[in-house]
């Protein structure tokens, strides 16, 4: 059995006098995701390196499954460890490490030594020498290519010495936390856990915020977040999903303003309430999973009208994104079965029959002076209701 993981990582590395801050939050981040793996592990930083160390039995792929949801992570090299007790012990230990993994070995391969701890007898050479002459003798069906081999055995000459020989691909991005937080408008549909996905692979930590509309909308439709966000908990980290009653606000929206407005008007005062939570959590911006064109709410007019509520900024990661495109990412995390279960949201059950595809704001601002005299009330109240689910 592999007994560690070296996770390699490609943009931390290109930081600077910093890098060890994005480092420490990666090997934090591994640590979370570790936790949901039956078994106990050691994630250690080592001159630059970060191991994942098994210290019991464990199952390799659940744990390959977790690694690949950690952003931060570009390659999953599964490695076996070998004590340095000299180059005969580790001769032989190449030579079975290369019979278990590979068991047809009608292969190329070059042996790729570096000797980081420079008291080691052999240098990388010799290394490299002395053990591809060890793996002919072993399997002489086998062939050396130095130039573009099937396989290719790294030995990490260490306080300890490392073999592997695969990298399975990471996300890849920036480890969730550093870069900063954000509140994502979180629904039911295919689009809103996309985003948070999405950027939560720039390093961006986030909380959730869904709105209720009971009882236009069941129970269902509220667990049906609830388990998105913790689909995609998996790759952003615990997520605070904060639930707001809706339902009083949009009957007044739909008795007091024109119907082929209703639903600008209710994605301004879902912008306004959401700008509110993040401010008291600590939110830098608001997210959401609109793309240009998708529906009416979503052309760049509408987009405009709806942003000129906000004092944060909007984050839309999906923006260019068509329909196809974002099923295959959906599908990809794992999101798209729950968020086409058929369960209602607060946004289908009052849309506009004809809603207006080009809103002007000086108009849309005239329609809601129609609310002056309840709205104030209707959000201080909306806010009173949130309750706040801890997920992941």
């Amino acid at each position: 059995m592999v007994q560690a993981f070296l996770i390699k990582y490609a943009e931390i590395g290109i930081k600077g006098k910093n890098r060890y801050v994005f480092e420490d939050a990666l090997v934090q981040n591994i640590k979370t995701a570790m936790k949901r793996v039956e078994g106990d592990f050691a994630v250690t930083k080592e001159s630059g390196r970060i191991y994942v160390t098994a210290k019991t039995d464990y199952d390799e792929e659940e744990a390959v499954s977790a690694l690949q949801k950690v952003f931060g992570i570009s390659g999953i090299c599964p490695v076996v460890i070998v004590e340095d007790t000299g180059f005969e012990d580790l001769a032989e230990a190449v030579v079975k490490y290369v019979g278990e993994t590979y068991p047809d070995r009608h292969k190329t391969f070059k042996v790729n030594a570096r000797r980081a701890d420079k008291h080691y007898p052999l240098d990388s050479m010799e290394l490299n020498a002395e053990l591809g002459s060890r793996i002919l003798a072993a399997y002489p069906e086998m062939k050396v290519d130095v130039h573009n081999p099937e396989i290719s055995l790294v030995v990490e000459v260490r306080k300890r010495i490392y073999l592997y020989s695969q990298v399975i691909p990471g996300p890849g991005g920036m480890p969730v936390g550093c870069g900063g937080k954000a509140v994502l408008l979180l629904s039911g549909g295919i689009d809103s856990p996309v985003a948070g996905y999405m950027i939560a692979k720039r390093g961006v930590s986030i909380d959730a915020v869904y709105f209720h509309a009971p009882p236009y909308t069941s129970d269902r439709a509220k667990q049906k977040v609830a388990d998105l966000a913790d689909i995609i908990s998996a790759y952003t980290g615990p997520i605070n999903l904060h639930v707001i009653n809706f339902t009083d606000i949009q009957l007044a929206i739909y008795e007091k303003c024109p119907h082929d407005e209703l639903t600008i008007i209710m994605r301004r005062y879902m912008m306004r309430i959401a700008e509110e939570i993040a401010k008291k959590c600590g939110g830098m911006a608001l997210v959401t999973g609109e793309s240009i064109g998708q529906v009416a709410s979503q052309t760049i007019q509408s987009l405009s009208v709806t942003n000129a509520v906000c004092t944060l900024p909007v984050f839309r990661p999906l923006i260019a994104f068509d329909k196809l495109d974002i099923i295959a990412v959906s599908e990809k995390i794992g999101t798209y079965e729950t968020s086409v279960l058929p369960y209602e949201d607060c946004c289908t059950i009052f849309v506009a029959k004809h809603p207006v595809t080009k809103p002007v704001l000086k108009s849309i601002e005239k329609s809601e002076r129609h609310l002056a005299d309840v709205i104030d009330d209707l959000v201080a109240a909306a806010l009173e209701t949130e309750e706040v689910i801890r997920i992941g």
